[in-house]
């Protein structure tokens, strides 16, 4: 059976939900806490990127899926703005890591509704074939995505 959307974007999940815990399990002021932070600043953006190009875009354009998209959108823009927070931060202090777990719930609160709720809603405007489709260029515009935020 061929790989869909849904398993490609499964797999950033797990890597973003990894990452998170892995990040606040971190001690302060360690290179290994600015190391995860920076996977995780990088692999939260290619994936938003590549998800709101080859999932959000095809299900806006179904009324549908418009409120869905919409309100997918709006916790990615979120997420992007507690990752600046995060960056003007000292990481050895408690605000950072206060930040930093405000950052998590986020995460972890769009990714359960997205697999629960919003896969189910485009599941049913996309085709078998178009969601096959959406792997492979979501794979590959997340792949450009990371080695560009990488070389930054």
């Amino acid at each position: 059976m061929p790989e869909t959307l849904y398993d490609a974007l499964r797999e950033s999940h797990e890597t973003q939900r990894s990452l998170c815990r892995r990040l606040l399990r971190s001690r302060p002021g360690t290179r290994e806490r600015l190391d995860l932070f920076t996977a995780l600043r990088i692999e939260l953006a290619a994936h938003a990127a590549a998800e709101e190009r080859f999932l959000y875009v095809p299900i806006l354009m179904d009324d549908r899926g418009l409120h869905s998209s919409r309100h997918a959108l709006h916790e990615h823009h979120q997420i992007d703005e507690l990752v600046e927070d995060l960056q003007s931060l000292d990481p050895r202090h408690a605000a950072w890591l206060k930040k930093a777990r405000e950052l998590s719930q986020k995460v972890h609160h769009h990714l359960r509704e997205e697999e629960k709720k919003f896969f189910q809603v485009s599941g049913r405007i996309l085709t078998a074939a178009k969601k096959t489709q959406l792997a492979r260029q979501y794979r590959r515009d997340h792949a450009r995505m990371r080695r560009e935020l990488e070389a930054q």
